[in-house]
């Protein structure tokens, strides 16, 4: 029976054909030096054909089935189905690197003031895949972060967890302690990240969790003290390059797809600027390479050197995607509308 206090935790795991990690994942949470009558772990599982659901059932989870298959979907679904007074989110491809990780990272929930609590890092381990590896040392999934300024996890490059400087970083023993300002809202909420569910339940909208939409709504209504204890967590991000630019992909198609109903807009006036220099730069080289030299120097690992290919595959994956799903379509219905009723250009 999952006790009903701040303690209880709700472990919110989407699943798609995630044989490959969840074993690793689900191992990590059940030797974790924490009650186990205080956890329930949820899979949301969006249709595996491989065997990530054998591989759950070795483990005292419940199982939930997502029909709309989506990432976004089942952390949703999962939300409301937990009952857990605290939330963690934790991806397919997740370790937690310690028997230690849940106690600290719900130590500071212990505060009211603060919202949610997030590890600070990705682990770097010079085991895991080079792409993996990459991912640590930079602190971001999709290099465009770097560009648009909304990292928040530790670069062994700067030697920080945050770029903006308008945010307020402040150092605690146990934990960064951040203050977050309204713009240009750091893309927190996944990977690790904990919080009080009702709180997330006030501020998502059905049938989707967008996590850093989430975030965004909590700072916007002056919710917006967070935790970043000082631990990691183990992102086995990608194995291949095939894998890494179907995850990119994956991320600009639901985004474009999904854009009318988010309210964490990448694609403001000020974030297009960044994002064409973006492209730019990747193209050019210049700066990808700098960063790539650079952070040899901080910390000597050759995954630093796929920083220029993720940039030129990121700039690619997501200019011809933006393009097929945005220009195109538009286009041909201004033609088409132009053909039938031309009213309906106007208005």
């Amino acid at each position: 029976m999952l006790q009903q206090d701040l303690k209880s935790l709700s472990i919110i795991i989407p699943t798609f054909n995630s044989s490959s990690t969840i074993g690793k994942c689900l191992n990590s949470i059940f030797e974790q030096d924490y009650p186990l009558d205080n956890i329930e772990v949820i899979i949301v599982d969006g249709g595996s054909k491989d065997s990530t659901l054998e591989i759950a059932a070795l483990y005292p989870v419940k199982v939930v089935h997502n029909p709309l298959r989506t990432g976004e979907a089942g952390k949703y679904l999962g939300l409301k189905k937990s009952r857990g007074k605290l939330v963690a989110f934790i991806d397919s491809d997740n370790v937690l690197p310690s028997k230690e990780w849940i106690k600290k990272m719900i130590a500071p929930l212990n505060r009211e003031d603060i919202v949610g609590s997030e590890p600070y890092t990705f682990t770097y381990d010079k085991d895991l895949p080079l792409i993996s590896r990459y991912v640590a040392l930079f602190g971001v999934c999709d290099p465009l972060q770097l560009y648009l300024g909304n990292r928040e996890r530790w670069n062994w490059l700067h030697q920080d967890i945050i770029q903006d400087p308008k945010h307020r970083v402040i150092e605690k023993k146990d934990f960064y302690l951040l203050e977050l300002d309204k713009e240009n809202v750091p893309t927190l909420g996944a990977n690790g990240f904990i919080a009080r569910r009702e709180q997330l339940l006030e501020n998502s909208t059905s049938p989707y969790y967008f996590d850093i939409d989430v975030i965004h709504v909590l700072v916007h209504k002056g919710f917006n003290i967070f935790a970043m204890p000082k631990v990691g967590i183990v992102h086995i991000f990608s194995t291949n390059i095939r894998q890494f630019l179907r995850k990119n992909y994956r991320r600009i198609h639901e985004y474009l797809y999904f854009t009318r109903n988010r309210t964490y807009k990448w694609f403001q006036r000020k974030s297009i600027k960044e994002a064409i220099k973006f492209i730019l730069w990747s193209f050019t080289l210049f700066l990808p390479v700098r960063d790539s030299v650079n952070g040899y120097r901080m910390k000597p690992d050759i995954a630093w050197f796929f920083h220029p290919v993720a940039c030129i595959l990121v700039s690619f994956v997501y200019s011809i995607t933006y393009f097929l799903q945005k220009v195109i379509p538009e286009k041909l219905s201004i033609l088409f509308f132009k053909k039938t009723n031309p009213w309906k250009v106007i208005t």
